[in-house]
């Protein structure tokens, strides 16, 4: 199981200069990806101008968004966006999408929250037309870059209800699970169910299954995961408090969630920092090399 690192980026206050620096140390450890996610009304950058940045200063990580809410956005400049991105990147970008839950974000983009599911369906089918280098239509033609990646990206699709495991099975590489309050169990009959419906639509291989959870390690750590946790699951009610609550807080509590998701073929865990500064990059790297699993860290 491979590990990822999400960005300071939805940190209310995080300057630009630490997410470029957290970027660059993070590309020199062991970590497979660099997440991170999208809202548009919270204090956070937006996640594709903050990966073309990410790329200039990378060679080796891979990035992820998180998801990145797809029917905010226009669909051929999104596809042209993200193709763009690997092309710059040589082919580092995993596109992880999703419909999102939080009407204001609609609101602020004047796009429609209530049909978003089946705009998102119609999305997913153009912009695969898009990164194959077929025409739009009869009288608009190609849309460029041409992907490094064959096809476009790799695509993730978070989802929770039958009709969003029916869209990975259609559209996906694989899924994207968070893990927000649900802990362990939750993940694991999310797995299940996503492994089921994969293979009941005939697809071959297996779908790669990425979960993201929340860490915070060293001083302090309590104040920091209630002050990032319950700001951003704020509009959530309860659910902001049951999420810090199963933050991991100690290398011991990590290295058990660690182990679980491993032990659950999982295929990448990404973990979102809850304080933004740099030394939490080490203080993972640290907590995460002792875990015995032989398929933890694996690249």
């Amino acid at each position: 199981m491979n590990i990822g690192i999400g960005l300071p980026a939805a940190i209310p206050g995080v300057k630009g200069e630490l997410i470029l620096d957290w970027a660059k140390q993070a590309d020199s450890a062991a970590f497979s990806s660099l997440a991170v996610t999208d809202r548009v009304v919270y204090q956070n950058y937006e996640p594709l101008i903050t990966l073309a940045a990410v790329a200039g200063v990378t060679k080796r990580i891979r990035f992820m968004t998180t998801v990145l809410l797809a029917p905010l956005r226009r669909t051929a400049l999104l596809a042209k966006q993200a193709a763009s991105l690997d092309a710059l990147s040589n082919g580092r970008l995993t596109l992880g999408l999703g419909i999102g839950v939080r009407e204001d974000d609609f609101l602020a983009a004047e796009a429609s929250f209530r049909d978003r599911g089946k705009r998102f369906e119609q999305q997913l089918a153009l912009m695969t037309q898009i990164w194959s280098g077929e025409r739009v239509s009869g009288t608009i033609g190609e849309i460029g870059p041409v992907p490094v990646q064959q096809g476009g990206p790799e695509l993730l699709i978070g989802a929770y209800s039958p009709k969003g495991r029916a869209r990975i099975a259609r559209w996906g590489n694989g899924a994207l699970i968070g893990v927000a309050g649900g802990g362990p169990e939750m993940v694991r009959q999310s797995l299940e169910m996503t492994r089921k419906v994969w293979q009941e639509a005939g697809r071959t291989g297996k779908p790669r299954l990425v979960v993201t959870s929340y860490y915070g390690l060293g001083q302090g750590v309590a104040d920091w995961v209630n002050r990032t946790v319950l700001d951003y699951y704020a509009p959530l009610g309860p659910l902001a408090t049951q999420v810090a609550a199963g933050v991991p807080t100690t290398p011991e509590a990590l290295r058990g969630l660690v182990q679980a998701f491993a032990d659950m073929g999982v295929d990448e865990l990404l973990l979102w920092p809850c304080i933004p500064e740099l030394d939490q990059i080490s203080r993972l790297e640290d907590a995460i090399s002792k875990v015995p699993h032989e398929n933890v860290g694996k690249q």
